[in-house]
């Protein structure tokens, strides 16, 4: 709708987030019930619209169909990486040189016949600027009678650093029928010696939990490592390894970076869309995919967004701020005051920048 003919009763219906507008008050409140609109949601740097997804956002103001001012200022000014907006058209100059992260230039070439690194420790203290968090990565062979089942042929973690922590070679339970030389570059002699795979689950668990059971750690506090990966539950599965889901940060389930609430994206495009540049080309690298998604953990860590002391939906404190006997008085809010109650139904990983340890 035109803003020149808005009147007061359709600003009253209009939400202030994702600016939908409704017929009637009654409708917007049943909309922000269940919009779990926030302050951690992406949102546009010129007209300040709330969108679900990076994905979102970029259609707002890229295509294709976008609102053709925010297009025609994005286009000037905007940063096509982190979709931030900047004063002007050498600052975004400047700064998405930056933002531009480099590949790897061959380092993966050069790990990959290095065999066994091995730097697991545990038992080390928590440190007052925040959790350890290190970033998992396992390559496939196949098994079975058509070499379609995954079997998890290769493994590497790395600290926030992109530093190698442990890389070995794995011998799973059964046998491999197809070692996919095309994509993982690995062949039979590489295997023959290779470590056995329950060792590998024994040792990468204990580095995780970092001398903690596993049924004690908790979300927040502790020496249990965040552990970082792109569709970690289907690695976390090939290795035989469980982990508590709150320590877990899978750049293919942040809903921020995902391509509908039920679709993931690649590793490979949003290396490609929010890092800029490609992985995933040929023979591939478990360290490769580390580094991508570590460096996309930090990129939506380092987000600043406004600090709430009960930032979930899910916060029992938050249980009341949409509940039904509250219809007349959430009617009688302004969109604004609304905005201001509704909070975030997913755990936004700028939170873990505040960790108190």
């Amino acid at each position: 709708m035109d803003c020149r003919f808005e009147t007061a009763e359709t600003r009253r219906n209009k939400c202030a987030a994702c600016y939908r507008q409704f017929n009637k008050v009654e409708h917007l409140v049943e909309h922000m019930k269940i919009s779990y609109h926030s302050v951690h949601e992406p949102t546009c740097g010129i007209c300040r619209k709330h969108c679900r997804s990076f994905e979102s956002l970029r259609e707002h103001l890229i295509g294709p169909l976008p609102k053709q001012e925010c297009r025609e200022i994005f286009a000037n000014r905007g940063c096509k990486f982190c979709l931030k907006v900047l004063d002007s058209p050498n600052s975004r100059r400047i700064h998405q040189q930056k933002c531009q992260l480099s590949g790897l230039n061959g380092i993966s070439g050069r790990f990959s016949n290095m065999g066994i690194r091995d730097n697991l420790t545990t038992g080390g203290g928590a440190t007052t600027r925040g959790p350890q968090v290190v970033a998992l990565a396992c390559k496939m062979v196949g098994g079975g009678s058509d070499g379609s089942l995954d079997l998890c042929g290769r493994v590497c973690l790395i600290d926030e650093h992109e530093n190698i922590i442990f890389q070995c070679y794995v011998n799973p339970l059964i046998p491999i029928t197809n070692y996919r030389y095309e994509t993982t570059g690995m062949r039979q002699e590489y295997l023959r010696d290779a470590m056995p795979l329950k060792l590998v689950q024994r040792k990468i668990q204990d580095f995780l939990c970092n001398g903690e059971p596993i049924w004690t750690i908790r979300s927040r506090g502790g020496k249990a490592k965040i552990l970082v990966g792109h569709g970690l539950d289907h690695d976390l599965a090939s290795l035989q390894i469980e982990y508590p889901t709150t320590k877990i940060r899978d750049t293919a389930k942040y809903p921020p970076l995902m391509k509908t609430s039920k679709l993931s994206n690649s590793l490979k495009y949003l290396t490609q869309v929010y890092l800029g540049y490609d992985i995933q080309n040929g023979i591939q690298d478990p360290y490769d995919d580390c580094v991508a998604a570590m460096r996309l953990y930090m990129r939506m860590k380092t987000q600043i967004h406004k600090i709430e002391d009960y930032p979930l939906a899910s916060d029992p404190q938050n249980r009341n701020n949409f509940a039904t006997w509250r219809q007349s008085e959430l009617e009688r809010m302004s969109p604004e005051q609304m905005l201001e109650i509704s909070r975030s139904d997913y755990y936004c990983w700028c939170m873990d920048s505040s960790y108190s340890l």
